[in-house]
């Protein structure tokens, strides 16, 4: 992990302007600055960037932070990978912990580059990538290389002096009963990069005939294929600019797919879809389009895909070729239109589902078509009511039944917690709020003086100023030119005329209570009108 005071250090070498404006055009607004919100479209310029509190706000959707959080949230990184990219923006170098070890990538970006000089001199690789129709281009951007035999990797491995411990961590050598031997052996190689733009790892693509048509990398603790997408690092600005995602089976679909302007596309590692690819699929939530084969384990695929993306809320849908086509082949024979029409009008992953449970059945038998109800019912109960309810006429269609049958089932639906968003003002609550966010040095004071309970309309934002370590949800109170900061004196004098009204109104309740006894009552009523007289007097005692 990165230490505490390291990213301290990076902290202090960030300026919220200086890395807001390498990612939007910024114009001076008074003492801010001003520009349309990236994460909301919008006209009329409603973000806001303080070069005085060091943070950002948007007064139309309500997102702010600082520097940290504004890229996290523009290049959908997590914590870690935002930290990487700024200290390299800034040239800022990171420690971490002692029991955390980072990986030397030397041994292999060094063998990337060995994989692509390999490709330049070998025909027959060359021979097959070209019949595919992959242009040099696109070898070039993807960095495609080649593997020879095991003898010539381990040989570039001792020749240049690099780490085979380092090696076998990246999974390019293992141990043999001959001892050490190369992963990759006469395959084409596909370099897969993290979303941050790290080598990791290899795909490769047999050309000598072998069983296995293609592999990966060894799992290791940097490669998991099930959380990768290969091409991701490649396609993610593009994916953010079009919302949409193309996800499709392998590494020459997604070549081809960029080389003919679908530069959004990704492809999974060899594997099916599965929920830990769904975080990243997830960042800048893409419309997801399934581009799978139409063969038996294409369609079997969709499916799950279908399952798990309907589960998860997502937008989307599938498109399949058929008859033995896949995107990359389509491309190659310049049907680029077609496959674009088909890319633009996906089947929704919920009637993709529906139609696949019922072509499992012959539906002119009466037991098949009563399973096929049953299936098809059961999915749909694990959808939202809303859901259920449009689908349910469509299984009924299918089955030529009517919708009385089907039967759906609401769940009830939770509440989420909500940013703070202030549709109603207490101008006096929020300028005591500003001053202490503008002033942490009075905080004590507001705690050791205000009663919670006087705040009748920011009362959520106060807990949050009170008891919260992250106060990036006030930062629209904070950047509020019309809101007023107070002197130390001017605080405790309003918070003094708030609480006036608030005692003065618990005084009246306690001189309308008959359950209590006279000597408790009066006590009570003693100590109420001493601390009104007090806070008259500006003697504050809350």
């Amino acid at each position: 992990m990165i230490t505490k005071e390291s990213i301290e250090n990076l902290k202090s070498h960030l300026d919220i302007v200086d890395v807001v404006s390498q990612f939007l055009e910024l114009k001076k607004s008074g003492a801010n600055f001003k520009a349309c919100c990236p994460f909301h479209g919008e006209e009329t310029p409603s973000f806001v960037v303080s070069p005085a509190k060091q943070i950002y706000h948007c007064f139309g959707c309500g997102v702010g932070g600082d520097s940290i959080k504004f890229v996290m949230e523009y290049e959908k990184l997590n914590y870690p990978e935002t930290l990487e990219k700024l200290a390299s923006m800034y040239n800022v170098s990171l420690q971490y912990d002692k029991n955390f070890q980072k990986q030397d990538r030397k041994v292999i970006e060094s063998i990337n580059n060995f994989y692509q000089k390999l490709l330049v001199s070998n025909n027959i690789a060359l021979d097959y990538l070209k019949q595919r129709g992959v242009s040099d281009f696109s070898m070039e951007k993807f960095e495609i290389g080649y593997a020879g035999n095991s003898q010539s990797t381990l040989e570039y491995l001792n020749k240049n002096y690099l780490n085979l411990n380092d090696a076998k961590e990246f999974g390019i050598i293992d141990n043999g009963q001959n001892g050490l031997y190369a992963r990759f052996i006469e395959r084409i190689t596909f370099p897969i990069y993290t979303i941050t733009g790290n080598i990791v790892g290899f795909g490769g693509r047999t050309i000598s005939g072998h069983n296995a048509k293609y592999i990966n990398s060894p799992q290791t603790k940097l490669f998991n294929k099930s959380r990768l997408l290969y091409g991701y690092h490649l396609a993610k600005e593009n994916i953010y600019k079009t919302n949409t995602v193309i996800v499709t089976e392998g590494y020459l679909d997604v070549v081809m797919l960029h080389q003919a302007g679908f530069s959004n596309a990704v492809a999974t590692l060899g594997t099916a879809l599965t929920a830990e690819h769904l975080p990243l699929l997830k960042r800048g939530e893409p419309n997801v389009i399934i581009a799978y084969d139409g063969d038996k384990a294409g369609l079997n695929a969709a499916y799950k895909a279908s399952l798990l993306l309907s589960h998860s809320d997502f937008k989307g849908g599938v498109v399949i070729f058929e008859d033995g086509y896949d995107p990359a082949d389509m491309i190659k024979d310049n049907q680029i239109n077609i496959l674009q029409k088909k890319l633009n009008k996906p089947t929704p992953f919920i009637p993709y589902v529906i139609d696949f449970i019922i072509s499992k059945y012959n539906l002119q038998n009466p037991q098949d078509k009563q399973q096929a109800l049953e299936e098809s019912n059961n999915y749909l109960k694990t959808l939202a009511p809303i859901l259920q309810e449009e689908y349910s006429s469509l299984i009924a269609r299918k089955l030529n039944i009517s919708e009385k049958i089907v039967q759906i089932k609401s769940e009830p639906t939770t509440q989420t917690p909500q940013n703070v968003m202030l549709n109603s003002f207490d101008v006096a609550e929020l300028n005591i709020i500003k001053t202490v966010l503008s002033d942490n040095s009075l905080l004590p004071i507001l705690k050791e003086k205000l009663n919670p309970n006087i705040f009748k309309v920011h009362k959520n934002e106060l807990n949050i100023l009170l008891q919260s370590n992250d106060k990036s949800p006030l930062n629209g109170i904070l950047l509020n030119e019309q809101l007023k900061i107070y002197t130390k004196e001017e605080l405790e004098k309003q918070i003094s005329l708030l609480s006036i009204p608030y005692y003065t109104y618990l005084l009246q309740q306690l001189n309308y209570n008959n359950e209590l006894d006279f000597i408790t009552k009066s006590k009570k009523v003693r100590e109420l009108k001493t601390k009104i007289n007090n806070l008259k007097r500006s003697n504050i005692t809350i």
